[in-house]
């Protein structure tokens, strides 16, 4: 009986001397807080099969949409940092929607292992190719005569296309109608029909209909112009100033995670995302790949909830 109990202590050891299993192995899953078919559920479908080849484990896309964003994001915050749940988010759960909606269930400062910003795009002012108006200076002009009346789609309150066409009205002194929609494709579709006057839209979301001349666009809300419309001046270049916006798709994980495991993940997406075939595929829509460190995505957020949280109180805008 002995050198039976002998071996079992010894095989007890062996096992537990045995290193953990490397991450990752198990799927891994990226949470997408809004519905698919979006701007950033297609990012979250790109990523996948890149990340599934790099990192040797099943890499699944799961939409969790509600409460612009809010719901799926504070689920992965839920999460085990273990490296296994990963957010796809724009920025509205980011940086907006905490100052937008009360009851938040996170905080989007502290609960977020941030890993890079992934891309980002300008928005476009556009109007229906019927309308009159041709620039920037005729639309602020017409705001000005009717002062409240001219109409603005926004892909829902609080979206960046809604907070740019807010931002425009504020550093041009001027009021607008704000129509928001539950997401951005029957925003479009309105302007299309010209049920709507104009709308400040994701340049990626609009290139089709701007090429094919079913809208008019009079500038881009960068700080420079856009490689997929160069002859589509800036706001800036249009005598707008301060308006230089950019929607943008971030990525992050439950707070906590290992060091090793923040460390691969990252090295992953940013080489998924430097894919010489998805930058080419992502430039000929006008989206920009960042691809930036966890360190300037946290100077990055700071900075850009700050910026709306003081137009959301500067404007009074609310979630309803």
């Amino acid at each position: 009986m002995k050198p039976l109990l002998a071996a079992l202590a010894l095989s007890i050891t062996a096992l537990t001397a045995m290193p953990a299993q490397a991450w990752p192995d198990k799927p891994i899953t990226l949470l997408v807080p809004f519905p698919p078919g979006g701007s950033t559920d297609s990012l979250a479908r790109v990523l996948a099969p890149k990340l599934q080849e790099k990192l040797g484990t099943n890499v699944i896309v799961d939409n969790k949409p509600g409460a612009t964003g809010t719901i799926g994001t504070g689920q992965v915050k839920r999460s085990p940092a273990d490296g296994y749940t990963v957010l796809v988010s724009s920025l509205g759960p980011f940086v907006i929607a905490p100052h937008l909606i009360k009851g938040v269930p996170y905080d989007a400062g502290r609960d977020f292992d941030l890993l890079t910003v992934a891309v980002q795009a300008p928005n476009v002012l556009v109007v229906p190719a019927a309308s009159p108006l041709k620039s920037v200076a005729e639309v602020t002009t017409e705001l000005k005569k009717e002062p409240g009346k001219m109409s603005f789609a926004s892909s829902g309150n609080g979206s960046s296309d809604h907070l740019t066409a807010e931002l425009f009205w504020l550093q041009t002194g001027t009021s607008g109608s704000h129509v928001p929609y539950k997401g951005g494709a029957p925003a479009i579709q309105d302007l299309l029909g010209g049920q709507v006057q104009a709308s400040f839209q994701n340049v990626n979301a609009v290139l089709q209909h701007i090429q094919s001349g079913k809208l008019r666009a009079l500038a881009i809300t960068g700080d420079k112009r856009s490689a997929v419309l160069p002859s589509v001046p800036t706001l800036a270049e249009s005598g707008v100033k301060g308006v230089d916006v950019y929607s943008w798709q971030g990525i992050a994980a439950p707070k906590g995670l290992p060091g090793d495991v923040k460390a691969k993940l990252h090295a992953a997406i940013v080489a998924s995302l430097n894919d010489a075939q998805v930058k080419a595929d992502f430039a000929k829509i006008g989206i920009e790949v960042v691809a930036n460190t966890p360190e300037q995505f946290a100077v990055f957020q700071t900075d850009e909830s700050a910026r709306w949280k003081k137009l959301i109180e500067t404007r009074k805008i609310t979630a309803d």
